[in-house]
């Protein structure tokens, strides 16, 4: 029937114009961030095995198209899939094109087109959720975030992770450069050790490394040097008025340094490093020559009502 035929065929019409765009979404950690097939709206790109269409387009940072193969004769709709390329190899080990795999408990990698992309394999909680909670008509304790905003909170939770912040997983001849977080400095004021596993090395082989970390120095009453502004209960970060020496095990620094320290609050909330950088520090000591030590250079700290005991080093999990 010539009628049956024509509607057996006819096309759902996915895209409009003028383009009307909801707000641009979070996208997942390794989810590419495109815009839709109408050329319209950013939108979270379709995975491996996703229903897919003229709109909802196929991830095309990882190799993948929409195949209409099973939707005959209409092929409107498809199923994301990986184009025939060629594989990866890390370590000895060869991978397929599109193929996952896990190197390391923090990791979850992919193997696209010779090429390798990791992403986090979980999402720590937030310390502190920037949504107020409020007490009144509504319950005690009961959040003002509604659930696009918690979805959006979770789905960039990753992003707070030390190991993703500042050491992004890059491939360096064969070899995959992997880091932990660094854990917690040893003392809470004076100048500690933290240390974190790594293979960013020749051999490309997990070892400990280890750096100095000065977080507060130790003073019999802190709050007399640190000024918390007027109408607020924290202040997170400050400076010694004068460029000091560092002593570290009856030795000195050749140089002075004006270190920034994390702060205090007058409530419950404590203040740790948020972001910071690796500088090298050079101590002399009395008779017995010169050592150099990597030491952590705080730039910011944050405060936060969840405070990780020193050397805890699950606080990340």
């Amino acid at each position: 029937n010539p009628s049956e035929t024509s509607e057996a065929h006819q096309r759902k019409e996915l895209c409009h114009w003028p383009c009307r765009c909801p707000p641009v979404p979070t996208c997942t950690p390794g989810v590419s961030l495109v815009k839709d097939g109408c050329g319209c709206c950013k939108v979270c790109a379709k995975q491996s095995g996703e229903t897919c269409n003229e709109a909802d387009i196929c991830d095309p940072h990882k190799g993948l198209y929409c195949d209409y193969s099973e939707d005959e004769p209409r092929y409107e709709t498809g199923v994301c899939a990986y184009l025939i390329a060629v594989g990866c190899e890390l370590n000895g080990v060869h991978y397929l094109n599109g193929q996952t795999f896990q190197p390391n408990p923090l990791y979850k990698c992919l193997c696209v087109s010779g090429a390798i992309g990791c992403t986090p394999t979980f999402t720590p909680k937030l310390a502190a959720s920037p949504c107020a909670r409020v007490t009144g008509r509504k319950k005690p304790g009961q959040s003002t975030c509604g659930p696009g905003q918690h979805k959006q909170l979770q789905s960039t939770n990753y992003r707070l992770m030390s190991a993703y912040r500042s050491l992004p997983l890059v491939l360096k001849k064969k070899c995959l450069v992997q880091a932990t977080p660094w854990t917690p400095c040893s003392r809470t004021c004076g100048i500690g050790i933290s240390s974190r596993v790594t293979n960013e090395n020749r051999k490309c082989e997990l070892k400990k490394e280890k750096r100095l970390c000065f977080i507060q120095p130790c003073l019999t009453n802190i709050l007399k040097t640190i000024k918390i502004p007027k109408g607020r209960t924290c202040q997170p970060t400050f400076q010694l008025p004068t460029a000091e020496k560092l002593v570290f095990s009856g030795c000195s620094t050749t140089q002075s340094y004006k270190l920034t320290f994390c702060g205090v609050c007058l409530d419950k909330r404590c203040c740790i490093p948020n972001k910071s950088t690796m500088i090298t520090v050079q101590f002399e000591c009395p008779n017995e020559g010169f050592f150099k030590w990597k030491m952590m250079w705080i730039t910011s700290c944050v405060c936060q009502r969840i405070c990780s005991a020193p050397g805890d080093i699950f606080s990340e999990l």
